[in-house]
């Protein structure tokens, strides 16, 4: 019984994992030991700058801006990492599954940033000044927010956007736009 178990774990493992094909074509099965410890577990993030998400335009009260959509979990993860550079009217939403309270930071992140934490219905919460390659995390003081807009530092300011500002789409509010059921 003990075996058979072993040997069902063992099998599920192999699957799991795949199978890795050597030089010489052969298929092998990785160790045990490499599938529950890899050497290097993957990052939710990439190494590198990612290309420039799909993008949507938003009005943030009576401003314009066009964003683009980080959706994903790497694209989340990544954000505006290892980037040179972001114009001066753009930005990128973090578009969450649900509300929750988020922390954000500047790992590998050289632009200085400003943040909105967003709650579900599209209203801004929050706005806060990140420092480039702080890895300390701004922790939301709300349970609610459902998405985040990053902008270059000091946009909301030099905007007069703040706390209570309802952002929306060219598709409608934001969970009309991302969360719209379908019939």
């Amino acid at each position: 019984m003990v075996v058979l178990r072993l040997g069902s774990i063992l099998l599920l493992l192999w699957v799991a994992a795949g199978c890795d094909k050597s030089a010489r074509g052969v298929a092998t099965v990785p160790a045990p030991s490499a599938v529950a410890n890899p050497p290097n577990p993957p990052q939710p993030y990439l190494d590198h700058a990612q290309p420039r998400l799909p993008t949507i335009k938003l009005w943030i009260g009576a401003q314009e801006m066009v964003s683009e959509l980080a959706r994903t979990q790497t694209e989340i993860a990544t954000g505006m990492m290892y980037r040179k550079k972001m114009a001066e009217n753009e930005g990128m939403l973090f578009v969450f599954p649900r509300p929750h309270r988020t922390a954000f930071y500047m790992r590998n992140t050289i632009i200085p940033l400003s943040a909105a934490y967003i709650d579900g219905d599209g209203t801004i919460l929050e706005i806060h000044d990140l420092k480039p390659l702080d890895e300390t995390p701004i922790e939301a003081g709300s349970d609610k927010v459902q998405y985040v807009l990053e902008t270059p530092q000091g946009w909301f300011k030099k905007n007069n956007i703040g706390i209570g500002t309802l952002i929306r789409t060219e598709r409608g509010s934001l969970p009309e736009t991302f969360f719209k059921q379908q019939p």
